[in-house]
């Protein structure tokens, strides 16, 4: 189960460092292709969660990895998991803003990839604050 919780931290981690670079690099007219849900929000703020996203990936592997302070390991993964409750509500109620099928769905889908995450990084918490702790 430790090389599991091992590969999910690292996945995780990928995901997000990914993510989070490109709110931290990217102007936010250039992630409103990708990301419709920046319209309405402030570009700090995108900025802000792109940052959290970054360190929550680094939270997810370096404690872990070097032994110190690895406590933070499973905050960091608490912390993705609330990141992603508030994702998945923006993707629900920006569906109904939505005006086609298409646009609908894409929506839907973010909330279920969302949602995915949230499990992932809610068995890295509860096996590291748990039974495969460090």
């Amino acid at each position: 189960m430790n090389l599991v919780l091992w590969i999910i931290q690292i996945l995780l981690a990928v995901v997000f460092v990914g993510a989070g670079l490109a709110k931290l690099t990217q102007p936010k007219e250039k992630l409103r292709d990708r990301m419709a849900w920046v319209d309405p929000v402030p570009p700090t703020q995108v900025k802000a969660l792109g940052a959290v996203e970054v360190l929550a990936a680094v939270g997810l592997v370096l404690p872990a990895f070097t032994g110190i302070a690895t406590v933070l390991t499973p905050l960091a993964a608490v912390g993705l998991v609330i990141v992603m409750i508030g994702a998945i509500l923006v993707h629900l109620r920006d569906r109904k803003k939505r005006d086609t099928a298409a646009e609908r769905r894409t929506e839907i889908q973010g909330a279920i990839t969302c949602a995915v995450l949230l499990v992932l990084a809610a068995v890295v918490a509860w096996g590291r604050f748990g039974p495969y702790s460090f």
